[in-house]
């Protein structure tokens, strides 16, 4: 193991062990290392009790040594740099490629890539994957020698292969490879003897026999009269378009067709059946190929007839015997592997047909394609599904370029492109028809057009088959297979959005013995099953709700659906507050398309039902972050009731206006707002104000707190009454009552309220409510100095939040957390959690975590002096954030930043005007330890202009606000310096007693701000 910069100079690793965290770091670059994974390897079964700080000490040499990021994370280690600088991972990502291009037959470029990838290698491979390591290797050189031997290059190959079967006899491969050399530059002698000592070899190593493709290949050379070359694939159909994809499923069923006899392709119309067989045919070594076309026949009665034909045999001969022993005769003594294509319509007898050849014929095999499987005992059945997303643009993009000559998938196409390609599910014909349009339509007017797809893709090849010359043609050819059962279940299914399970379609559907329907359809590519849910192609199932339409019973089966999932929701709420909500989340989100579509059609067509799901989901949709999207079905929904809420239905209404305000309370500046913008929340407060008694639905309390903001907080007397006897109610209620005093400079009283909160949903089992106390606790901790007991308690809410799965709520947590890093002076690592929370927050569209990491940046900067930098930061920070309550302190904080960066670089004007704006942000948060941060803020402009002592009562002031000093506050540190260098110790002691001795109304004097008299 080696390193070097980027000019090329050797960089020295170092010790044993800390080759050996980096090389374990190297093998799962881009992934977190446990730090137990590293202490075991590192050192064995018994670690010293130092291991952990040795290996730390190991992490921060490397970063020093390399100057590369590794992220200390709660469970472990990351190595965060591009694979391809390191030489496994290219080798790895070049054979794969080199393998990719050999299976296409493009052996010139495999062999250029398989050759740069094991130019690679130095020597054997020195880590913990050196095993897995070794069998790549020799798989590239085994797929070097394939693509050079597919160049004509077989007699400069013999030396090397015979040296690596001397070395690997074990290998077939290998053995294969260097009897098809020698075969080639025809040595014919010599390749039989190497299969006879590589089969002497394997029986005395390993008991065994050699494989069927190395036996087959022996009797090709028995039979051959010594002239190289190899066999030639007869009655595959030649084909004049590309093939595109399917790598995956060609190896299958190369597999599959060596080790079973009887192989189907099965998948729905126009999957692509009929050319993956052909391509997998024409890579066969086989005496003899025969193809046989079943889709024109009308009836079963003439398979028989039809494969007399492809064998170039007459049907009618022979008079004396049937047809099923003509073939038998004709087939019993001959190799041959036999295509039966396109068999769903005649399933039965080609099954009979197949039995029949199989038994009498030991030399037959057959590859049949259908919809669905022939049901016979051995039969091998390789399902094929649509092109996975890459392969279906390259598709498209292959058969667009044929029909509009210049068309290349620039960038303002690609995303169309894509987007064309998943709506049609990737199925090859649909793409195909879909490209074809492209002669009079651009990409845009086809993806405009595809709502409806029948028509549009309505013109197809005019020779072809005609259930495969439109998309309609293709499904309609399933349909028209199906029983009255099967069809009445398959257009109710269309009801479902994003699958069903089998309990959801037995209880909407009404069918007896849906159990047996789905497998049937499922057996006949109408649908198909992935992790316990039956789901539907949107093609498969865009005909099928045209059925359900034409049905008439479309009512009443939305009608079903959506009672089935406001029940499911009802069942569910309760649980989300508990300690099985993990498990009811994971239910809820694999029902996420179900439930949005319940909630559609209810809320046109039954708003009172549509009500109570909102609220039934209210909750599901905070955790998992998705309120804003709910805005404005809620809104639609409050509209079509009227401004009363129906009886019984009062709290569900609130939640309702809560969820319409959200749009504007989380995305807009809310204490601005006008009367439009307050509706819904004035319509919630009108309803939950008049409510005096306990809440059927406690969320409403922490909904109403967190969307309407601390301006339009309820009386405390109208919150208590409110708060349940239940124990989630009851630490909710122990919860607000700890930011109240935290708010109103109190933190003692408050850390006690919050550490009774924990305990109260420890006991529920609630992880959102465990880390919303944690991350408060920890705020007080860091406060105290005690950075140590902060960091646990963030890393245990850090823990909850991920079970959870709420990469925006991880992300806070991760700011709060390089917070308390950047206390201790713990640059390195509070910023590698300020950019891991700026990237998890970015992914999730948290502008508000973004602008929280990039404030964070910027302080982390500016304490490094590099107040360019930090600047920089900080103004990326305001254009990050919203203009909500949400984001007051995040904004007052940003602008202080700003304001103490223009401080260290002597510009005092602009320090007071971005000191000023804190300010104001800090008296419109209502909250004196915002204000706090503001009058420390001012305090190092003070300084600046010479003031000491003003800056000695502004940071007495700053601790009165918040009750407490922060402990370790690198920049109050700081100011606290200079003041007392201005001032001398005695007077700067008697300013800050003074400021902390200062009434509010003093307070808002000393500040330059009016006294209201009613608190800030």
């Amino acid at each position: 193991m080696e390193a070097r910069t980027a000019e090329g100079e050797p960089l020295e690793l170092g010790g044993a062990r800390l080759r050996s965290v980096l090389a374990l770091l190297l093998e799962d670059v881009g992934r977190v290392v446990s730090t137990e994974r590293l202490i075991d390897e590192v050192y064995g079964d018994e670690p010293p009790a130092s291991a952990a700080n040795a290996l730390q000490s190991q992490i921060s040499r490397l970063r020093r040594r390399l100057g590369v990021t590794i992220e200390s994370l709660p469970h472990g280690y990351r190595l965060d740099v591009d694979p391809d600088d390191i030489d496994a991972h290219r080798f790895e990502r070049m054979a794969r490629q080199g393998r990719e291009a050999l299976a296409h037959g493009d052996h010139r470029r495999a062999a250029a890539l398989l050759r740069e990838a094991l130019g690679l290698w130095r020597g054997p491979a020195q880590t913990q994957a050196a095993v897995r390591l070794e069998e790549l290797r020799l798989a590239a050189l085994e797929d070097r020698i394939e693509a050079e031997l597919g160049l004509g290059e077989s007699d400069a190959l013999v030396p090397e292969l015979r040296q690596l079967v001397e070395t690997h006899p074990l290998r077939e491969r290998l053995c294969g490879l260097l009897m098809r050399v020698l075969h080639a530059s025809g040595r014919r002698a010599e390749a039989l003897t190497v299969y006879e000592k590589a089969r002497a070899t394997l029986a005395e190593e390993l008991g065994t026999d050699p494989s069927a493709e190395l036996s087959r290949f022996h009797q090709e050379l028995l039979r051959s009269d010594g002239a190289p070359g190899g066999t030639t694939p007869r009655g595959v159909p030649a084909q004049f378009t590309s093939f595109v994809g399917r790598d995956q499923e060609l190896h299958r069923i190369r597999e599959l067709v060596a080790s079973a006899r009887l192989v189907t392709l099965i998948g729905p119309g126009g999957v692509g059946k009929t050319r993956l067989a052909v391509e997998a045919a024409s890579r066969e070594r086989a005496d003899d190929i025969c193809f046989v076309e079943l889709a024109p026949l009308e009836d079963g009665g003439q398979i028989h007839a039809a494969v007399l034909t492809a064998l170039g045999l007459r049907p009618g001969a022979d008079g004396g015997r049937g047809p099923e022993e003509r073939l038998v005769t004709a087939l019993a003594e001959r190799r041959m592997l036999l295509v039966l294509d396109n068999c769903e319509h005649v399933v039965e007898d080609t099954a009979r047909l197949a039995r029949r050849l199989l038994g009498a014929c030991p030399g037959v095999r057959i590859l049949c394609t259908g919809r669905e499987a022939l049901g016979l005992t051995g039969e091998a059945l390789c399902p094929l599904s649509p092109l996975e997303r890459r392969s279906a643009v390259q598709l498209f993009t292959d058969r667009a370029a044929a029909v509009s000559p210049g068309f290349t998938l620039d960038a303002t196409r690609a995303g169309v492109v894509e987007w064309i390609c998943t709506a049609l599910d990737g199925m090859p014909l649909a793409l195909e028809l879909a490209a074809a349009r492209l002669r009079t339509l651009s990409v845009q007017d086809i993806a405009a057009r595809l709502d409806d797809r029948f028509k549009l893709l309505s013109r197809g090849d005019r020779t072809a088959d005609p259930r495969h010359r439109t998309l309609r043609s293709v499904v309609e050819w399933s349909w028209d297979l199906l029983d009255a059962d099967e069809r009445a279940l398959a257009r109710r299914l269309t009801v479902f959005a994003g699958g069903a399970t089998l309990a959801a379609a037995e209880a909407v559907c009404g069918l007896p013995d849906t159990e047996q329907l789905l497998d049937s359809l499922v057996g006949k590519s109408l649908a198909e099953t992935r992790d316990g849910r039956v789901t539907m192609f949107e093609t498969v199932r865009a005909f099928c709700a045209e059925q359900l339409v034409e049905s008439g019973e479309q009512e009443e089966f939305r009608r079903a659906h959506a009672a089935y999932f406001l029940d499911l929701a009802q069942r569910a709420e309760p649980y989300l507050r508990r300690t099985e909500q993990v498990e009811w989340l994971a239910v809820l989100g694999a029902e996420q398309g179900n439930l949005e579509a319940a909630l559609r059609w209810s809320v046109a067509a039954d708003p009172e039902a549509a009500l109570r799901l909102v609220a039934e989901l209210t909750w599901y949709w905070w955790l998992r972050g998705l309120t804003v999207e709910h805005a404005t079905p809620a809104a639609t929904l409050l509209t079509a009731i009227g401004e009363r809420p129906p009886p019984g239905l009062d709290e569900e209404y609130a939640l309702c206006a809560l969820n319409a305000h959200t749009e504007w309370a989380l995305e807009q500046a809310a204490e601005r707002a006008g009367p439009a913008e307050h509706q819904w929340l004035d319509r919630a407060d009108a309803v939950l104000l008049g409510i005096d008694r306990p809440l059927r639905r406690p969320i409403l309390t922490v909904l109403r707190a967190l969307i309407a903001g601390p301006g339009r907080a309820a009386d405390e007397a109208t919150r208590r009454r409110q708060i349940g006897p239940d124990p989630w109610s009851r630490a909710v209620g122990l919860m607000g009552d700890g930011f109240q005093p935290w708010f109103g400079g109190q933190p003692e009283e408050a850390e006690a309220q919050f550490v009774t909160a924990l305990a109260h949903f420890r006991q529920t089992g609630d992880r959102w409510g465990m880390a919303n106390c944690l991350d408060p606790l920890a705020t007080f901790a860091d406060w105290r100095g005690d950075q140590e007991q902060a960091l646990a308690h963030l890393d245990e809410a850090m823990v909850l939040v991920g079970q959870l799965d709420a990469p925006e709520e991880m992300a806070g947590l991760l700011c709060h957390r390089a917070d308390a890093l950047l206390h201790c002076g713990d640059f390195e690592q509070a910023g590698a959690d300020y950019r891991r929370a700026a990237e998890l927050a970015r992914r999730v569209g948290s502008s508000d975590k973004v602008a929280a990491a990039q404030l964070g940046l910027g302080d982390m900067e500016r304490l490094r002096d590099n107040t360019a930098g930090a600047r920089e930061w900080y103004e990326r920070g305001l254009a990050s954030c919203g203009d909500h309550w949400f984001s007051g302190a995040l904004i007052q904080r940003l602008h202080t930043g700003l304001g103490r960066a223009a401080e260290a670089e002597q510009r005092p004007a602009e320090a007071r005007s971005w000191h000023e704006l804190a300010l104001r942000r800090a008296l419109e948060l209502h909250t004196p330890a915002d204000l706090a941060q503001a009058a420390e803020g001012l305090a190092g402009l003070a300084v600046l202009e010479g003031a000491g002592e003003r800056a000695a009562l502004l940071l007495g002031v700053g601790v009165a606000l918040r009750g407490m000093a922060v402990a370790g506050d690198p920049d109050v540190a700081r100011t606290e310096t200079a003041a007392r260098a201005l001032t001398g110790d005695q007077a700067y002691a008697d300013s800050h007693a003074q400021g902390r001795a200062l009434s509010l109304e003093a307070v808002l004097m000393v500040l330059g701000q009016p006294w209201s008299g009613d608190g800030v």
